[in-house]
């Protein structure tokens, strides 16, 4: 299958870029470029593209706007191409909220080597964008209220692993927004690259009513708490004494991802062993698959999200494939079923 690609940036050297890597790539077909909103609707009508690049900054319509019309409009894959800023940060935030499917960095034209390895990573993202399941836009909320449930989890045995990537920050997000104020301490990876789990974990610490925070290294794991792996370092789950804490490491990539989620659930798996639960969310890849494989081996709950309900469903296929997803489940009926096995088994633990 040839995948067809629209690429809308208003730099006509980012154009030039972009187009070149895809028009060159064997399985790939640009079938145009646009310098802005307007003229991309033209192609995208004319064209029907698989999958669309998109710039947030814009003439005369930002890429935020546009994303917005194309939604409601005319769904369609979009990976946005984003600068490694603050402000650009919380723009692609947005852009996935609104219902693009994943990101990538504005290439780096000066360095011919970073341009090879740009090119890899730009085209995995267009392959996993053109599998992914694009909706009309909606709600930007989870489509279910938070959960009611009381919980008063005090103790710091049990921890909750989930591993996401590409659609995972609206779905991290869905499953975090309805979990109630007790429950046990949460570790998380999302692949992202550095500077934008700053921004994510901040924009989770405002919409969930747990205390969601990036991990720095040396955390005490605490119920109530969501701690979230930064964007260059492997997050693991070591115990000190009688306490659970993160630990980062600077090992080498695994799975072709830095973090990984299989590092944190085998960290997990060799910490916690049964006192845990893996959770494995929509991405593309095998990553998490092997790892949770491992924790439903020592005894822990695994859940996997269902294929109806994830964006791209590589990761927790991989997971089932492997026979290591004890239940597999829609995205919103996951916190529902955290909530019912805290209180299953957070009887008598220490704090």
């Amino acid at each position: 299958m040839t995948i067809s690609v629209l690429v809308v940036d208003d730099s006509a050297l980012i154009r030039q870029v972009l187009g070149e890597l895809i028009r060159t790539a064997p399985g790939f077909r640009l079938v145009g470029t646009a310098n802005d909103a307007y003229a991309a609707r033209d192609l995208v009508n004319q064209f029907a593209p698989d999958v669309i690049t998109l710039d947030i900054e814009m003439p005369r319509m930002d890429g935020l706007t546009f994303l917005s019309k194309l939604m409601k409009a005319r769904p369609t894959p979009v990976v946005m191409v984003s600068t490694l800023t603050e402000d650009g940060a919380d723009a692609t935030l947005r852009a996935l909220e609104l219902g693009a499917v994943d990101f990538i960095a504005k290439p780096k034209l000066d360095i011919r080597k970073g341009l090879e390895e740009y090119r890899d990573t730009l085209l995995d993202k267009l392959r996993g964008a053109a599998q992914a399941r694009v909706k009309r836009a909606g709600p930007t909320s989870s489509g279910k209220a938070a959960l009611s449930e009381q919980i008063n989890y005090q103790g710091t045995e049990h921890v909750i692993a989930i591993g996401a990537s590409t659609g995972g920050t609206e779905a991290i997000r869905a499953v975090l927004e309805r979990l109630p104020v007790g429950m046990p301490g949460i570790v998380m990876t999302q692949h992202m690259p550095p500077g934008f789990t700053t921004s994510y974990a901040a924009r989770l610490d405002r919409l969930s009513r747990l205390r969601v925070q990036e991990v720095k290294g040396g955390e005490r794991i605490l119920p109530g708490h969501a701690y979230l792996a930064p964007g260059d370092k492997h997050l693991l789950v070591e115990r000190y004494g009688a306490d659970l804490v993160c630990k980062l490491s600077d090992a080498e990539p695994v799975n072709r991802h830095k973090p990984s989620v299989d590092v944190m659930f085998d960290s997990v798996e060799q910490t916690c062993g049964a006192s845990a639960t893996g959770v494995l969310l929509t991405g593309m890849g095998k990553d998490g698959g092997q790892g949770m494989f491992t924790m439903q081996q020592r005894g822990a709950l695994t859940i996997a999200q269902d294929e109806a309900s994830c964006v791209v469903f590589g990761m927790p296929k991989e997971a089932i494939r492997l026979g290591g997803a004890a239940e597999v489940l829609p995205l919103n009926d996951i916190a529902e079923r955290l909530v019912a096995h805290v209180k299953q088994v957070g009887r008598g633990n220490r704090v």
